[in-house]
């Protein structure tokens, strides 16, 4: 299991809280703020893409904003 900071680990939350475990059920950055409830979104947009970097979440890249999900077993 992958090492996860504290603010990491919100955004894993609040990305299981929205559900977002599958490719049918992306989720964009905004909506994972609203989520965060306090994390700037910058703040959250980094601690995604660190996530990506670890192969925690999975990025779907979109025509208008990309999409992100968690990647089954990684957490």
């Amino acid at each position: 299991m992958v090492e996860l900071t504290e603010d990491e680990k919100k955004v894993v939350e609040a990305m299981k809280t929205l559900k977002a475990t599958s490719s049918d059920a992306l989720k964009t950055v905004d909506q994972i703020t609203r989520a965060t409830m306090g994390l700037p979104k910058g703040k959250v947009a980094n601690l995604i893409l660190g996530l990506v970097n670890k192969k925690v979440v999975k990025k779907i890249t979109r025509e208008k904003a990309a999409g992100y999900y968690l990647i089954p077993g990684a957490v």
